[in-house]
């Protein structure tokens, strides 16, 4: 390829005489050459260069050249992955991210619950922010749930739920495995539920709870094609009151033109263990709440979603994803649009 034949020094320059972010964007090194040749392990998409070296000779502000003292940007040679949508909570991107997500949902409840056909219906919306600070080039910190529950619920969920501020959850994640030929990626970590938010959303139950999790991705097709799969334990620290699962989540991808992708996921939850008290409902609360149920255990709950992404840059992109239940059991999901947009440092 012609890039490889540039010399770490002409690269230096190329980026930084026009913004070295522009410039990455433009040539398109990062987002079609890096994983078909050495580059990334050379001078042009690796933060030795393009993220941190070249970059900081002149052609970023001081504002910007001191947030990297502290934050790094994101990985660079993995642009043309997207993110997952599904079980948001929990379906970590494997990358090492910079970022903040605004997220939208609006979430339709059964007519009935469990196996007592409970009546229910309405909805519910929320308004959250996610946030992901890159700290090193493999470790990051994550904030994966917090904003406003807005309750539109009716029958049994109605007098058992309100409007009001749902728990911040935050934690940690480092990436154990990059590889930049194959396109290969696997991280771990885990996050920890504040009980902070309001309780008559039906958050700060407990002591809150832990969530354990692996991730990884896998690029196909030249990067056109990615597949996403997580691996998740949700441990109450106080499991008298709340309920613990297992949750198994898969995302597939095809990039369509140079700025949509078109993509499927899957979300299994697995009810481990009743809490000792609280509702008879026969419902968890799936990945919103944990409503406590003394009579979940064994339950699977499997949703799906079909969506699209619009990313014209690194630095941007929007979803729109619609979910519905594929299990008879249905816990208190009958369907579920999800709207977010990701800026990217």
């Amino acid at each position: 390829m012609a890039t490889t034949s540039i010399s770490a020094a002409s690269a230096g320059d190329l980026f930084c005489d026009n913004a070295c972010a522009d410039q990455c964007d433009s040539i398109d090194l990062c987002e079609s050459s890096c994983f078909d040749s050495e580059c990334c392990d050379s001078n042009f998409c690796d933060p030795s260069c393009c993220d941190s070296g070249c970059c900081d000779l002149g052609c970023l502000d001081s504002i910007t050249a001191s947030l990297r003292k502290v934050i790094q940007p994101s990985d660079r040679c993995f642009d043309d992955f997207i993110s997952p949508m599904i079980d948001f909570v929990h379906f970590e991107d494997p990358r090492n991210l910079t970022e903040l997500r605004p997220i939208f949902v609006t979430h339709q409840v059964p007519d009935t619950l469990g196996p007592g056909n409970i009546p229910a219906g309405g909805s519910l919306q929320l308004f959250a922010m996610q946030f992901r600070l890159a700290l090193t080039d493999r470790l990051s910190l994550i904030g994966v749930k917090d904003g406003y529950v807005i309750d539109n619920s009716e029958g049994a969920l109605d007098g058992l739920i309100a409007s009001g501020w749902a728990d911040i959850t935050a934690g940690l994640k480092y990436n154990l495995l990059r590889n930049t030929q194959t396109g290969t990626l696997l991280s771990g970590g885990f996050t920890y539920e504040i009980p902070m938010g309001s309780e008559q959303t039906l958050q700060s139950i407990g002591d809150g709870q832990f969530n354990f999790f692996v991730t990884g991705g896998q690029r196909l097709a030249n990067g056109n094609a990615h597949i996403l799969s997580s691996f998740g334990w949700q441990l109450p620290v106080d499991q008298e009151v709340q309920t613990t699962t297992v949750r198994w989540n898969n995302h597939f991808d095809v990039k369509v033109t140079d700025t949509v992708y078109l993509f499927t996921e899957n979300s299994w939850t697995h009810w481990v263990k009743d809490a000792d008290v609280g509702s008879a409902f026969g419902v968890g609360g799936q990945d919103l709440l944990n409503l406590g149920a003394t009579d979940v255990e064994g339950n699977n709950l499997v949703t799906h979603n079909v969506g699209t992404r619009y990313k014209p840059s690194r630095r941007f992109e929007a979803g729109v994803a619609y979910e519905f239940p594929l299990t008879e059991f249905k816990d208190i999901i009958e369907d579920r649009v999800t709207l977010d947009m990701i800026f990217r440092y």
